[in-house]
């Protein structure tokens, strides 16, 4: 009988902490043990604020405490080497048949340092480009030029490469990766959790829900701008912000000065109770700044609203307006208030005469066949299980 595969994923994400990276690296977890695999997590302690679980369905999962920033995030040069040194040490110690590291590139630079070392290979999971990243961030030259190493070294010296769309390959292969040894899995979603039949929230009045991220790729303020320009035509409409971020502090005082007391911020929930105040929603609101280095994303929010059935706002560049606009998931707009504002108008009437409820099916049926996390994972595993094998 054949002893099982050891597989060692590295990432400072993982449940309980609340973040698409979470998600999927959990359902990678969940489906290489599915397959027989013996898994073994690196990652960190979460924070406070992550929600509870007892059980990680057979995953070995170890934690390392890291530096976090004042919202809770390894986020940061101090904080991501609080994690990527220690898990030189960590590695060396652990016994494993194939790795796999999540961005960012210090993180996967570490991994196949240690894979070299021991002649094991290194499947590189890529959500985002770095590079791209920090020249957003008008990060000095000299910083772009040492990411921009990094992360070829690290694609160069992959033994695969997961890509989560099409855009991303498009910037891996810019960057110099071999694009034979890249795959192309696409995002996905929890869609047992985010289900058009959850209970709702009730709420005393209309709402649009913010969840996840909020930072300066989103700028969410454009959509508390947008709330500005309707107080007067509808006075009862608010908006809830969950999830954590740089801009947080910056959002709540604009709300308070322009909108006052019509702006909810909960902080980190669950992602059953974010499926329940998504399904409860007028619309899900999304946002990507164009031209600063994203243009490509694709973010999770919008899948998670097109889960429940919940239309999405989308503001932002020409990739998640095609994908919102594709498969009707919601209104694409510019990103300005103004724009904002009259497609939050649209959704409103779109609430108030049926529209929302009959294609609510329509939507949730189309993230179900389409980017199911679960299916998404799979994909991952096979591309683990082939490396593996090599």
């Amino acid at each position: 009988m054949n002893a099982a595969r050891r597989v060692v994923i590295a990432s400072r994400l993982f449940p309980p902490e609340v973040s698409a990276g979470a998600f999927r690296l959990g359902a990678l977890a969940r489906a290489s043990t599915r397959r027989g695999d013996a898994v073994r997590v690196l990652t960190t302690v979460p924070p406070p604020h992550a929600p509870q679980i007892d059980d990680h369905d057979g995953v070995d999962v170890s934690r390392w405490p890291v530096l976090r920033d004042a919202g809770g995030n390894v986020r940061g040069y101090v904080q991501y080497m609080s994690y990527d040194v220690p898990l030189l040490v960590r590695l060396l110690g652990t016994r494993f048949d194939v790795l796999v590291a999540e961005s960012p590139p210090t993180t996967g630079l570490v991994a196949v340092v240690v894979a070299a070392l021991k002649r094991r290979p290194v499947v590189y999971y890529a959500a985002d480009v770095w590079t791209d990243g920090v020249i957003s961030m008008g990060a000095p030259r000299f910083v772009v030029a040492v990411m921009r190493w990094m992360e070829r070294a690290v694609l160069r010296r992959a033994r695969a490469i997961i890509s989560v769309s099409d855009e991303v390959t498009e910037r891996l292969e810019l960057l110099g990766a071999d694009s034979a040894r890249i795959t192309t899995v696409g995002n996905g979603i929890a869609t047992d959790v985010f289900a058009p039949d959850v209970v709702p929230v009730q709420a005393d009045a209309p709402y649009f829900v913010y969840t996840g991220t909020m930072s300066e790729w989103q700028q969410p303020d454009v959509f508390v701008r947008a709330l500005h320009l309707l107080a007067d035509e509808a006075p009862d409409v608010r908006i809830a912000f969950f999830g954590q971020g740089s801009v947080v502090p910056a959002l709540r005082a604009l709300a308070e000065e322009i909108v006052p007391g019509r702006v909810d911020f909960g902080g980190v929930i669950p992602p059953a109770d974010s499926a329940r105040w998504i399904r409860g929603a007028v619309g899900s609101l999304v946002s990507i700044v164009p031209g600063i280095g994203y243009d490509f994303a694709r973010p999770t929010k919008t899948f998670a609203a097109a889960s429940v059935g919940t239309p999405v706002i989308f503001a932002g560049p020409r990739t998640g307006a095609a994908l919102v606009e594709g498969a009707d998931l919601g209104i694409a707009t510019a990103f300005s208030p103004e724009a904002v504002a009259d497609a939050m108008r649209a959704l409103l009437r779109q609430a108030e005469d049926g529209t929302t409820e009959r294609k609510r099916p329509e939507r949730s049926s189309w993230a179900r066949d389409t980017v199911s996390l679960d299916a998404v994972a799979e994909r991952v595993a096979q591309v683990v299980t082939d490396v593996a094998r090599d």
